[in-house]
């Protein structure tokens, strides 16, 4: 993995400068620590830090084509860059590097924005042609890189792996009151959105273009839709081979690397899959890695243990205790760019610090599984409340959700007459688009009472479902229940928060890359033609997976429910003082002088959180409190500019120009 950052000049300005774009790769050393290079012409300036992984010598950027004229700087990898390069050759490309770099540049160069569809990989990459003055961007098919755009306030287009580097040129920007309205609603932002204005995310599956006009952006793949009689027809053994051969082939394309590869294993079915296949693939020790937990209700070490037996990996833990996620949450919010509703993202980044330490570079995730595969509660949720819809009257259909949700059932603050009253469903709701995600959603509406008056009247015209409808490609409404809730939780949760929050951002905080074979291309089309009978069986989750791989791993491991990774919420207001940072983040002062929230209302939440005895705080209020908790924290750092200090400067180690 890598960072990237460019500026191209407005037509008639000056030609952006070294000092300039090196200000802009500075802030993002933690990308790529290994090597540094810039190119510079009359209208265009391209940054790169490499985090050195395949073609380790010889693969400094930026990367030219033979005649100069095309440029490359690249963030990611393509898994199937030997066979790319294999077939340019027989073209009569010619290449002088061992890297994937190279060979995109020169697929690039053969099949133009088409050359998008043949690279399976995760990549956010730029590429300027020189002659035509002409900017490509483009982003993989599902998000795994970051790349974000915007203006400056002088014209000039900039972009960046990272928003801090736009910042760093560009000064602090403010708060996008619409993104934070659809935090609350939907746990992250929808595509394209960042928290500041002005300032872009490129889509998963979409390249943009700069010419001399204002730039347009292109999808080139979306989540398959297909027909019926488009649809998988094999028999379940048939298929479960099917499904076996195409994840071990999306392993076997991620261990391709010129470093050690690693795994990360959380004791559940998804992880446990992908280890036993790297081991299957791989002739040199196994080295895993695993959370632990303080607090036993978040912990899955037994699990883990598990499946080290059965590997005989070398396994190494982090414990993560309360402490450590109140100690680290400022950072894990700086590094992430973005409010949260949760605390998970923090012991990601110190699971990937541990793994750093230990000498890797890149670990294999299982990440995307359960959007694919149908492992999620909330699918489960979206099929009981149907049943139940279908006979509302009835008194046992709603007592499946007891059994979906136990931990919310025994909370003594709710009654099983409240909580069936929070889950009930109409005829008429069964007809919504979103009824998969109705619950949530509705309950996230509410949190936006927390919000300033100010805000609320600002927000007061704004409807975010709208903005979702708009986004959604036509054949949403056409799709079964199941296929319509597994493209929400991709199109918004996977990308925006699993893969950002969760991943890229807490990983590549210590140079670490993670690598997701469930979310193979392929592995994704097979997933989205099954019948929704071999994801989800009733309400065992991801059955065709189970299936498929039951010989291969512990009984115990194949039979074992879903597990949500969870991080505390609440516990950490408890059982002593909390970190300065938190009381002058949620006090008084603070929030009426950045104006996001109700004071009177967010510093009574406060107290209950701090008072209430463990369990009895409900999900979306601690949800509401660490939203808060670290809005306040990303404007002190991005919009008041405590943080945004000039970083290290990078001095780079390769420096090109063009016509100046």
């Amino acid at each position: 993995m890598c960072g990237i950052a460019g500026i191209v000049a407005g037509p008639g300005k000056a030609a952006p400068d070294l000092e300039q774009i090196v200000t802009m790769i500075s802030p993002l050393r933690h990308r790529g620590p290994d090597e540094s290079g810039v190119y510079l012409d009359r209208r265009a300036a391209l940054g790169h830090l490499r985090l050195s992984i395949i073609g380790i010598d010889g693969g400094i950027q930026p990367i030219a084509n033979e005649t100069g004229d095309l440029w490359i700087i690249y963030n990611g990898e393509a898994y199937n860059y030997l066979e790319l390069r294999e077939d340019l050759e027989g073209k009569g490309h010619r290449f002088t590097t061992r890297t994937d770099t190279e060979v995109l540049l020169h697929l690039y160069e053969e099949y133009g924005a088409d050359s998008l569809s043949r690279i399976n990989g995760q990549f956010a990459l730029a590429i300027w042609d020189s002659r035509k003055e002409e900017l490509f961007l483009a982003r993989d098919r599902v998000g795994i890189r970051p790349l974000y755009y915007g203006r400056s306030r002088e014209g000039s287009f900039l972009f960046a792996s990272e928003l801090k580097a736009i910042m760093a040129v560009d000064g602090s920007r403010e708060l996008d009151l619409e993104a934070l309205g659809q935090l609350f609603v939907f746990w992250t932002t929808l595509p394209g959105r960042t928290f500041f204005r002005g300032i872009r995310e490129i889509p998963p599956g979409h390249y943009l273009l700069l010419g001399q006009g204002e730039p347009v952006l292109h999808p080139y793949w979306r989540i398959p839709f297909h027909p019926s009689e488009e649809c998988c027809n094999l028999g379940l053994a048939d298929a479960a081979e099917a499904l076996r051969e195409l994840l071990s082939d999306a392993v076997r394309l991620r261990l391709r690397s010129d470093v050690p590869v690693g795994a990360y294993l959380s004791g559940g079915l998804d992880s446990s899959v992908i280890t036993a296949l790297i081991q299957r693939h791989c002739d040199s020790h196994l080295k895993t890695f695993s959370l632990a937990f303080e607090d036993g209700g978040f912990d899955e070490s037994p699990a883990q243990r598990e499946m080290v037996r059965f590997l005989g990996s070398d396994n190494r833990q982090v414990l993560v205790e309360n402490d450590d996620i109140r100690r680290f949450f400022p950072e894990t919010v700086w590094h992430c760019e973005k409010p949260t509703l949760r605390t998970s993202p923090v012991p990601m980044f110190l699971l990937s610090r541990l793994v750093r330490e230990e000498g890797y570079k890149v670990v294999l995730s299982g990440e995307g599984a359960d959007e694919i595969l149908g492992g999620y509660n909330i699918f489960k949720e979206a099929k009981i409340r149907d049943y139940w819809g279908r006979c509302p009257d009835s008194a046992r259909r709603p007592l499946l959700l007891e059994r979906l949700y136990p931990y919310i059932f025994k909370n003594p603050g709710r009654g099983r007459s409240f909580l069936q009253g929070f889950f009930a469903v109409s005829r008429e709701q069964m007809q919504e688009p979103f009824f998969s995600h109705a619950v949530r959603w509705h309950a996230g509406e509410r949190n936006l009472g927390f919000l300033a008056p100010e805000c609320l009247a600002l927000l007061s015209q704004y409807r975010p479902l709208e903005e979702l409808a708009r986004w959604l490609p036509e054949s949403f409404l056409r799709r079964d229940l199941l296929s319509r809730a597994q493209v929400l939780e991709m199109e918004i949760f996977l990308s925006n928060f699993l893969l950002s929050s969760q991943g890229d951002r807490v990983a590549m905080a210590h140079s670490v890359e993670m690598r997701h074979p469930f979310l193979d291309y392929r592995v994704v089309d097979f997933a989205f033609r099954l019948p929704a009978k071999w994801k989800l069986r009733g309400l065992n989750e991801k059955f065709l997976l189970r299936h498929a791989f039951r010989g291969m791993l512990p009984e115990a491991i194949a039979r074992r429910g879903k597990h949500p990774y969870r991080a505390p919420i609440s516990e950490l207001f408890r059982g002593g003082a909390p970190p300065d940072y938190v009381d002058e983040s949620l006090s008084e002062r603070s929030l009426k002088e950045n104006g996001y929230f109700n004071v009177d209302k967010i510093r009574r939440l406060y107290a209950k959180v701090k008072g209430a005895p463990p369990g009895t705080v409900g999900e979306f209020e601690n949800m509401a409190l660490i939203g808060a908790l670290s809005t306040q924290i990303l404007h002190r750092q991005f919009i008041a500019g405590a943080s945004l200090r000039r970083s290290p400067v990078v001095e780079p180690d390769l420096v090109r120009y063009g016509s100046i």
